[in-house]
């Protein structure tokens, strides 16, 4: 192994040689103490500890990284006090997610550090959103992201370096080539010689280091962040190093020839590193020794202290308090004329007034710029507010919802446009494993709004027409919102760009251009959590949102005789129980209508609620009527079929006559 100091100073040396000796004697300390099941899981990066130390060392404090579970150099070299870092091994409330999470599933906004998910792919697609931002700024900071050679199979990989190419972002990919994916060798993985090689398909600049050489990943990594701060553009930097120990201590190393190891373990990047400063007469046995005991001490002392500090206290309400970032309603009033609108034209209003009041708003999504996205909410808007607040994105959706959450870390506002709400499945891992639980996990909040076109009737088939709201009502940390008319629409998207929290927007493909009323010009905002009984009556009480509303209100327009209460639930997450349980006390019977399928659907918790909560007040079981339990059909007598109009009209006759 060669080292070249090029020109750094021995003060510089020696600082380098503190840092990467730090992680490994932690590392030591950490594999006896697993022993002693005083913590529960270990994953080692002993033998790659030059990479996280030379990357972090040579980007600015002020910067981001985003490792992986092999990167304790990067909280060591970014000043993370011990204490902390291991109440967080042990699960204290001292560490960064009061127990909630393990070992580096963390992120901290103090010392500019995002963990990963063990869905290691959106780590990528964050490091984007955060370099997109910076660049917004003009800041000339440069944004590192690690993953590994087993991470790279994934397509957030893919959607994450293509997204970031076309966009010309200030991101370092580090890419840790340690020959294995937990146990899966490098040839099972891929077939290209080099990660390096995958530039060239993404318009990148991407090289090939030791990452075994401290000196070498320092030196490579200072001139790359010249580089791109000076010209905003990705590269690829790929880091050839070996996993000296299992994928986590539990798998051990059986599956690894003897002769690659005996290789690699004269290649240690500690070992070399202080033969280097020793011959270069740098440092002395006796200072090699006098560092060692004194991180040694330190990392004992801390040691002591986090294993002094309490156990959680379990609290319930805490752990729920803590599932959305604390923001307060402030309503501002409608004002001013009307006009009327459609319920395209509310949302595309919202939309515009929210980029005018918020200057750090930036909306992503397929065809959304100049061509105005497939349904035109947004034509007009790069002229208003440019393309770099309006923003065409590949087909991307993983990397999309992920680059949203690095906006949202990184001090900005998202909305992210699918297409059609049957998009989202692209998107999923994101939205349900990242958006959701990062508040809940390190208090970081996710200030986005994903848009989601839904819906049938418009004869386009199993693939554009789902009604999929259940499967994120299922996952808490997001809000679900379904309006169902303009003057509701526009309010509740307003209100859901300034709530911080993580919001998936509902909007019926037909009620686009079919719903109007007149709505009020001026930017107002609607609660979110807030039902809105449209009828009253004594008999029954019809609870439904979206296209289900107007559905009851045409049965009921026909059916001057029955009076019920029609309760338009708008959100559905968080839940308005006091308004549903008042309905259902008084009337006694309820009918749920909604266009999901009918297992799983929505419906099923609100029986479940009311007949839980209101079981004495019910004169009959709560009934519901939703679609088949089909996909979507194509065909206008199969569509019609499917959607469950006709039979809720018959359901609800039946239900009165109970």
């Amino acid at each position: 192994m060669k080292f070249d100091r090029a020109g750094l100073d021995s003060d510089k040396l020696i600082q380098l040689y503190k840092s990467i000796l730090t992680p490994r004697l932690i590392e030591e300390k950490m594999l006896i103490l697993l022993r002693q099941g005083k913590i529960s899981k270990w994953f080692s990066g002993i033998g790659q500890e030059a990479i996280s130390v030379g990357v972090t060392s040579a980007l600015n404090q002020d910067e981001y990284i985003l490792p992986m579970h092999r990167n304790l150099g990067v909280f060591t070299t970014k000043g993370v006090p011990l204490e902390r870092l291991f109440s967080q091994f042990q699960g204290k409330m001292n560490g960064f997610t009061k127990g909630r999470d393990r070992s580096f599933h963390f992120g901290t906004k103090e010392y500019n550090i995002v963990g990963m998910i063990s869905h290691l792919g959106p780590q990528l697609g964050v490091a984007d959103g955060i370099a997109l931002a910076n660049k917004l700024d003009n800041s000339g900071k440069v944004t590192a992201v690690f993953t590994g050679d087993g991470g790279s199979s994934e397509g957030d990989f893919h959607e994450a370096l293509n997204v970031a190419a076309v966009w010309d972002l200030p991101v370092i990919f580090v890419i840790e080539n340690n020959g294995y994916g937990l146990s899966t060798p490098s040839l099972e993985q891929f077939r290209c010689k080099q990660f390096a090689d995958k530039g060239k398909g993404y318009g990148m600049d991407a090289y090939t280091i030791d990452g075994n050489n401290i000196l070498e990943v320092y030196s490579a990594v200072t001139k790359l962040k010249k580089e791109i701060s000076e010209n905003p553009k990705p590269v690829i930097l790929e880091c050839m190093t070996f996993r000296m120990r299992g994928h986590e201590e539990a798998s051990g190393t059986k599956y690894v020839p003897k002769e690659l190891m005996d290789a690699w373990s004269k290649k240690d990047p500690l070992n070399n590193y202080e033969k280097y400063l020793l011959s270069e007469k740098v440092i002395s046995e006796s200072d090699i020794s006098e560092i060692k005991n004194q991180i040694k001490n330190e990392i004992n002392s801390s040691w002591r202290t986090a294993e002094d500090e309490p156990n959680i206290t379990l609290n319930s309400q805490s752990e729920l308090d803590d599932i959305y970032c604390k923001y307060s309603y402030s309503e501002i009033e409608k004002s001013g004329g009307k006009s009327e609108k459609r319920l395209i034209d509310s949302i595309s209003d919202g939309l515009r007034q929210s980029m005018q009041k918020h200057d750090n708003l930036v909306i992503m999504g397929q065809d959304i710029a100049e061509y105005g996205g497939v349904f035109k909410i947004t034509d007009g808007f790069v002229e208003e507010f440019g393309k770099d607040r309006v923003r065409n994105t590949p087909i991307c959706e993983s990397a999309i919802v992920s680059a949203a959450l690095g906006l949202a870390i990184n001090n900005y506002k998202a909305v992210m446009e699918m297409q059609f709400a049957d998009f989202v499945t692209s998107g999923f891992n994101p939205i349900v494993n990242n958006l959701a639980k990062t508040h809940y996990r390190w208090g970081q909040n996710a200030d986005i709004v994903v848009r989601m076109p839904t819906g049938a009737g418009v004869r386009a088939g199993p693939f554009h027409s789902q009604s999929n709201e259940a499967w994120f009502t299922h996952t808490p940390g997001l809000k679900v919102v379904y309006p169902s008319f303009p003057e509701d629409a526009k309010g509740l998207l307003i209100e859901s760009i300034n709530d911080p929290n993580p919001v998936m927007f509902f909007e019926h493909k037909s009620l686009y251009r079919s719903s109007s009323e007149m709505v009020s010009d001026n930017y107002f905002t609607t609660e979110i959590g807030k039902a809105n009984l449209l009828k009253s009556g004594d008999d029954i009480t019809i609870i439904s949102y979206g296209m289900g509303v107007h559905w009851a209100l045409d049965v009921l327009k026909t059916n001057p005789d029955i009076s019920a209460d029609l309760i338009d639930l708008r959100t559905l997450i968080p839940l308005d129980k006091e308004t549903i349980f008042s309905s259902v006390k008084k009337t006694g019977k309820v009918i749920v209508l909604h266009e999901d399928c009918m297992i799983g659907g929505f419906g099923a918790d609100l029986a479940s609620l009311i007949s839980e909560e209101c079981f004495e007040y019910l004169d009959a079981a709560v009934v519901r009527s939703a679609s088949l339990d089909t996909p979507v059909p194509f065909d206008a007598i199969l569509e019609d079929n499917f959607l469950p109009k006709q039979r809720f009209e018959v359901k609800l006759k039946q239900l009165l006559e109970y």
